[in-house]
């Protein structure tokens, strides 16, 4: 689907306004342009934290190998346990995970018992174990309290009970947690997989930009956007190309573009996509790509671009600091996560609670306030951090939520429930 046409059927919509793309709009059209990476990598498991698996993994053993015992206790034969009274078995042995029992004629008889610690073998011939603080060892032998246990195979793990030999632990398209590295390792599997790293070019637009280290003249300001991006892209796993601030000027501007789309899969830019006369972007995306949308009936973050320059993604975000963080996590970090290969993409979750003081607002875009979510009792609250400027990047750095409001919403009062979207301890 082109550029064109997708606008085309867009301007058809009953919603559509060709001057503020509805939120929900503007992420579908994004969806329909998005190809995961193909390339693959072997890495080794140590390697492919954070990556997408590119084959699925299935296990070249059963886990567990054999079956084991849940505590410490004693092995025995279920069939031996006294129903209403106290047993009395002969210990015949030890097996501790790693060192099997093995007995001199390799079986369990009855009568026996065997001491077993958490992950021992189970020994052949029994059938149950006895967690160690219902029996007792004397030099009479062992003594099973009566109705030690319910039923034959209590605190017993059968074999291949996590996982059978030939099973599909994970699925291509998964992203690798520290869980699943554990898991892989479990399996005695060193490589694996995957999808190679999106490569994602950033540059800033602006003459009043001054990078870190340079002193400031009046009207000028350094810029931060660009570590904000660094921030949220490296701990989303890609492969970052940091080309600096880029001044106001078309062929400067042209030649970023093209130097970007040529190394990136991605080219996010901040700044230079609103209505100013400074603002080349919009005309250079003509005469490079072709673009999908410039506005979002959203705030913050209005000035919001969407596109192809010569093949790459092109995202064009706001210039101000926390425009720049709401439209990122709102459009571009799902984008990125499907670009990469992952099969499942999870938006960043939302539920609803209570507002502890009132918020005004007036209806007709959607709203993505900071907010400060916190307990309260046996639930939670949630309040802005304060001021709402999208200049104020201080209060990304005191949020740890969005609070959202829908563009139907008005003013909402103390107690009203509201959306809130999590943003701590997530990609």
């Amino acid at each position: 689907m082109t550029a064109a046409k997708t606008l085309r059927e867009a301007s058809c919509a009953d919603d559509y306004d060709p001057n503020s793309m509805p939120v929900a709009k503007a992420r579908e059209l994004i969806a329909s342009f998005l190809t995961p990476v193909a390339a693959i990598e072997r890495v080794h498991v140590r390697s492919a934290l954070g990556r997408v698996l590119a084959e699925d993994i299935v296990s070249p053993i059963a886990v567990p190998g054999h079956d084991n015992s849940a505590m410490d206790g004693y092995a025995v034969r279920f069939a031996d346990l006294k129903p209403d009274g106290e047993t009395v078995l002969k210990r015949v042995g030890e097996s501790f995970a790693g060192k099997p029992w093995q007995g001199a004629s390799g079986v369990m008889g009855a009568g026996e018992c065997v001491r077993i610690f958490t992950g021992g073998v189970m020994p052949q011939g029994a059938d149950t174990v006895v967690m160690q603080e219902r029996a007792s060892e004397d030099a009479k032998g062992v003594h099973v309290a009566p109705g030690a246990v319910a039923k034959a195979g209590t605190n017993r793990r059968f074999a291949g009970e996590d996982l059978k030999q030939g099973q599909v632990v994970f699925r291509a398209g998964q992203r690798m947690r520290p869980a699943e590295l554990g898991m892989i390792a479990s399996l005695g599997i060193g490589e694996v997989s995957v999808y190679r790293r999106l490569r994602v070019a950033f540059f800033s637009t602006g003459d009043e930009l001054k990078s870190i280290g340079t002193p400031l003249a009046a009207g000028e300001i350094y810029d931060s956007n660009r570590y904000t991006l660094y921030g949220m892209l490296t701990r989303l796993g890609c492969e970052v190309i940091d080309m600096g601030v880029v001044e106001d000027a078309p062929d400067k501007l042209e030649h970023a573009f093209v130097a970007a789309a040529e190394s990136a899969d991605v080219v996010i830019t901040s700044g230079g996509v609103s209505v100013g006369e400074a603002d080349y972007v919009k005309k250079l995306l003509d005469k490079l790509g072709e673009v999908v949308f410039w506005k979002i009936a959203m705030k913050p973050g209005r000035p919001l671009a969407y596109g192809k320059v010569r093949g790459a993604h092109f995202f064009g975000l706001p210039g101000n600091p926390v425009s720049v963080m709401a439209t990122f996590y709102q459009f571009v970090r799902d984008a990125l996560l499907t670009l990469q290969g992952q099969r499942e993409v999870t938006p960043l979750p939302m539920f609803r609670v209570p507002l502890s003081a009132p918020i005004r607002k007036v209806p007709g875009r959607t709203e993505f306030q900071r907010g400060i979510l916190s307990p309260d009792g046996g639930g939670y609250t949630v309040r802005t951090t304060g001021d709402q400027g999208s200049g104020i990047l201080s209060s990304m750095s005191q949020a740890n939520c969005f609070i959202v409001l829908g563009s139907e919403v008005g003013n909402v009062a103390a107690g009203e429930l509201v959306d809130v979207q999590l943003l701590e301890g997530l990609i």
